[in-house]
């Protein structure tokens, strides 16, 4: 199969030239696009130049690590990261969750493991497994409006620029109405995570969707911390 005009961009970073060679040449042969760096500073100075619908990512990397790379391109996008480690301890899930990263690989890997991960992240991206109860369902709360035919978001007529994310958190904690949802609900309805660990990268995309919310005019609290479960929607 050749990648095609309409094919998805994946970005491979990795110094170990034998996995460099194993993924790209398997994503080239499911049809995707294939870019390659070997380090940090490459990675992100391919980043600047396009936009990648996907970023396969190593953490142990010469230089600036697979880490801080990540938490690079999170300040500017919101492709999904898949991190590749030859280490699969809790620790560096946790930080890589933290720093914004969508799933983790553990090296060795198997081939069919690997695209079986890439076609997750990628259908999830595009919207594919979103849990709307219809697609082109519309809900409103207390002044919030999320139009998920448009997929848009507004408070009192006024629009509000979500990231994919902060998006998909918003919808998680709508379809709940003024019901708890946990940490662990969240991580798994609006990030797509299936391991429990802790982590604070709920917490920070709450703070972010809090804050682009007051800037519209809402109240900061409209998203309610409900200490030691999770958050509702107060509205």
């Amino acid at each position: 199969m050749n990648a095609g005009a309409g094919a998805a961009s994946i970005l491979v970073v990795d110094d170990e030239e034998s996995i460099v060679q194993f993924v790209s040449y398997n994503l080239n042969k499911e049809g995707y696009q294939v870019a390659v760096a070997r380090d940090g500073d490459e990675a992100l100075a391919l980043a600047e130049k396009q936009r990648f619908d996907l970023v396969v990512l190593d953490i142990m990397l010469p230089g600036i690590d697979g880490f801080e790379v990540c938490r690079r391109l999170r300040a500017k996008d919101d492709a999904p990261v898949l991190f590749l480690s030859a280490r699969d301890t809790e620790l560096d899930k946790v930080v890589g969750l933290e720093m914004g990263a969508d799933d983790y690989l553990a090296k060795p890997f198997g081939i069919r493991e690997l695209q079986a991960r890439v076609k997750a992240l990628l259908r999830r991206a595009s919207g594919g497994q979103r849990r709307m109860a219809d697609a082109g369902e519309r809900m409103e709360a207390g002044g919030l409006v999320l139009d998920d035919g448009a997929h848009a978001v507004s408070y009192e007529g006024r629009d509000i620029e979500l990231t994919p994310r902060e998006y998909e958190l918003l919808a998680c904690l709508m379809r709940h109405g003024g019901n708890v949802v946990s940490r662990e609900q969240l991580l798994k309805q609006a990030w797509g995570w299936q391991i429990v660990v802790e982590t604070k990268t709920v917490d920070t995309h709450v703070k972010r969707l809090r804050d682009k919310l007051e800037s519209a005019g809402a109240s900061p609290e409209v998203v309610e911390t409900v200490r030691g479960y999770g958050y509702r929607l107060a509205v």
